[in-house]
């Protein structure tokens, strides 16, 4: 698989790293820690010296709880940092549900979308359309204030996948173009820490959708709850559950540890 980003191309024959830029005050792991502009571009270089192939820049947190943000101050804490990495070496994504970001960020200089909300936000579909990037469509069940409210599912796995079909189906209908679609099944977002790990178990289960497969473990609660670790004490679990995903046929691996995952992947490509 090629992943054509703009005038990048990302070869997805062997997994991707994508490196988390939370531009927020608020976000689970590390909010407020890149919040200002200066530490925000540092953080960026550093994760593109240890090896990133994406940097993914979001300006709202979707922890459980988070304040919501408007699209306005969402553009101002994202586009001047995408403005001045924008010649890097690397494609840019844009980590947002709101058509005015996604607009705004790609004209900037990112040329991937990335979307918890999975283009279900009005105008979505047609905004994403039109700027013919590639773009992420993640399952979330609910909204970040209520997503791990007791979430329940007769076969997580198969609702996800039905889920994310009619999302792909909806994308294609509103002339997205095949090769610009990849999926997420979402960890952590309406999910308990038991079909989380049901879904790394049965993750190579996804690749019949046919398209490339992102996923989010790094740092998850649900890592907690296996290891009893705080979230800045999870790395060697964020590093085991990146490497499953891999072998499972994960096409790109959002992280926050750059560098501990990238000797994670040279280890597992000599083998």
């Amino acid at each position: 698989m090629i992943l054509t980003c703009k005038d990048k191309k990302l070869d997805l024959a062997l997994p991707k790293i994508m490196g988390i830029l939370n531009v927020t005050p608020d976000s689970f792991s590390d909010g407020g820690s890149f919040f200002q502009r200066d530490k925000a571009i540092e953080q960026a270089h550093t994760m593109l010296l240890d090896g990133a192939d994406i940097i993914d820049i979001g300006g709202e947190s979707t922890r459980p709880g988070a304040d919501v943000v408007s699209s306005k101050d969402e553009i101002e804490r994202v586009i001047p940092i995408i403005r001045a990495l924008q010649t890097t070496s690397v494609p840019l994504s844009i980590d947002t549900s709101k058509p005015e970001v996604m607009l705004a960020a790609v004209e900037a200089g990112a040329s991937i979308i990335n979307d918890v909300n999975a283009l279900r936000a009005k105008g979505a579909l047609e905004v994403a359309a039109e700027l013919n990037v590639p773009v992420c469509l993640m399952h979330m069940k609910g909204t970040p204030d209520t997503m791990q409210q007791s979430p329940q599912y007769g076969n997580v796995v198969e609702e996800i996948k039905q889920f994310l079909g009619k999302r792909i189906d909806a994308a294609l209908s509103a002339g997205i173009a095949e090769a610009n679609i990849i999926i997420d099944p979402g960890f952590g977002f309406g999910k308990t820490c038991q079909h989380n790990i049901t879904l790394l178990k049965q993750l190579a289960d996804f690749l019949s959708l046919k398209k490339p497969l992102l996923v989010g473990l790094s740092r998850k609660r649900f890592l907690g709850e296996i290891t009893a670790r705080g979230t800045l004490e999870r790395i060697p679990a964020s590093i085991s559950a990146a490497m499953i995903a891999a072998q499972q046929g994960a096409h790109i691996l959002r992280v926050h540890d750059v560098a501990e995952t990238r000797d994670m992947l040279n280890v597992l490509k000599t083998f």
